[in-house]
């Protein structure tokens, strides 16, 4: 009886209702919306990140981490060991070594950071291959072979088959220097990256550098990022001293500030949303109840309980909810997997932006997360509960001979 009660007198003034309910339908459909894109933007900071750098976790002597010192190397076969091969968990290896040094063509020299990868290898680990802009990425038979970052290649004004030379020091107190030719240019949009990173084949860099089979780390990607501190942890614990794993938090820890603090920002945005949704519901439900004091006066005459008149306006409460949330929901689905599939393209108006060692892409585009939708949904039927309580409360405690005789 009380749900019939409450679905009949939700629509007794039809206007008032229909305003509040699409009021609470734009606020959740647009908070899914803006969380799937807050999402999208930490996932493209994450990537960018980890997934054209670094690597969602590190392998290398605990001295390299601290100082990139060049002799502190390991063998090559360490990214061969047992425990790195058993665990399920890592979907990709890639040996590296660096060496930092000149780039010359003609009278122009820069900077630049050259790190021997095995190609195939370093396309399970990274996502530099898809950025080529120009020419093809390495390929594992190719010893004199480079790709480099579009704004290093402008600098240099080279262009694809160009020949370069790289000078650096060697390990053994010489000086290593060969001739290298341009197979590729990337652009990540990350001018650390742009700038000055060359990619070139592991066994020429070792030859160079005098440190044949040595290497400086192992990168290694995974399924889950947010599962890399864990999965390091674990491996710690079964590599030898000499060893050490680092994950994407430990290598880059303003990144993983930022991504602690996105659930407290979340919930601020939230509350801060469904705050001024909740007095619309708070103002709908008092006018209601004002209108129908003479109603509720003749209900409790004739035998309802306070109680159950408080149940009746939380219940019309929460019914409006409901039907507010299943709508919501329906439409965050909806622009969210547009904003997934399609996006928006913003690089014709502002730049990529680095920030906590990511890159903020200039697009706006959502992901899919479960408590993306879960958060808004809880948060809304919280308050609808928490507006519809005061004049639930009001409405109880009516004095029934007053109240019949209010106009």
């Amino acid at each position: 009886m009380l749900f019939r009660l409450a679905s009949r007198n939700l629509w007794r003034n039809r206007r008032r209702t229909l305003l509040t309910l699409s009021a609470m339908v734009i606020s959740a459909s647009l908070l899914i919306l803006a969380l799937g894109v807050f999402s999208g933007m930490f996932e493209d900071m994450l990537a960018s990140a980890t997934e054209q750098y670094s690597g969602h976790m590190v392998l290398a002597n605990p001295e390299y981490h601290k100082r990139r010192d060049m002799f502190a190397a390991l063998p090559e076969q360490v990214a061969e060991n047992p425990a790195l091969l058993q665990a399920t968990a890592i979907k990709g290896r890639s040996p590296r070594l660096r060496s930092f040094g000149l780039l010359s063509r003609d009278d122009s020299s820069q900077p630049a950071e050259v790190m021997g990868i095995r190609p195939e290898l370093e396309r399970q680990v990274t996502a530099l291959h898809t950025k080529i802009v120009d020419g093809s990425y390495l390929v594992d038979d190719d010893p004199h072979g480079i790709v480099l970052g579009e704004g290093l290649a402008r600098k240099l004004k080279l262009a694809i088959g160009d020949e370069v030379v790289f000078v650096t020091q060697a390990a053994d107190g010489s000086i290593g220097n060969d001739l290298l030719y341009v197979r590729g240019i990337f652009a990540t949009g990350d001018s650390r990256n742009d700038n000055s990173l060359v990619l070139a084949d592991l066994l020429w860099l070792q030859t160079t550098l005098v440190m044949d089979g040595k290497i400086h780390e192992v990168a290694m990607s995974v399924g889950d990022p947010m599962q890399a501190a864990a999965i390091a942890d674990k491996l710690n614990r079964q590599l030898p001293a000499e060893t050490e794993v680092l994950d994407w938090g430990d290598l880059l820890p303003e990144m993983r500030e930022v991504i602690a603090t996105y659930d407290v920002s979340r919930m601020i945005f939230v509350s801060i949303l469904y705050m001024a949704t909740g007095l619309g519901i708070l103002n709908t439900f008092f006018m209601s109840v004002m209108e129908r004091t003479r109603e509720f006066g003749i209900l409790m005459a004739q035998g309802m309980r306070p109680w159950t008149v408080r149940w009746l306006v939380m219940l019309e409460t929460l019914l409006m909810g409901c039907i507010a949330l299943l709508i919501g929901l329906a439409l965050g689905v909806l622009m969210t997997l547009f904003m997934a599939t399609v996006g928006i393209d913003l690089s014709g108006h502002i730049t990529p932006v680095t920030y906590a060692g990511g890159t903020i892409l200039p697009r706006l585009h959502a992901v899919f997360e479960m408590s993306n939708f879960t958060v808004p949904a809880f948060m809304l039927l919280l308050v609808c509960l928490v507006a519809g309580f005061l004049p639930a409360n009001r409405a109880a405690r009516l004095d029934p001979v007053v109240a019949i005789r209010e106009e």
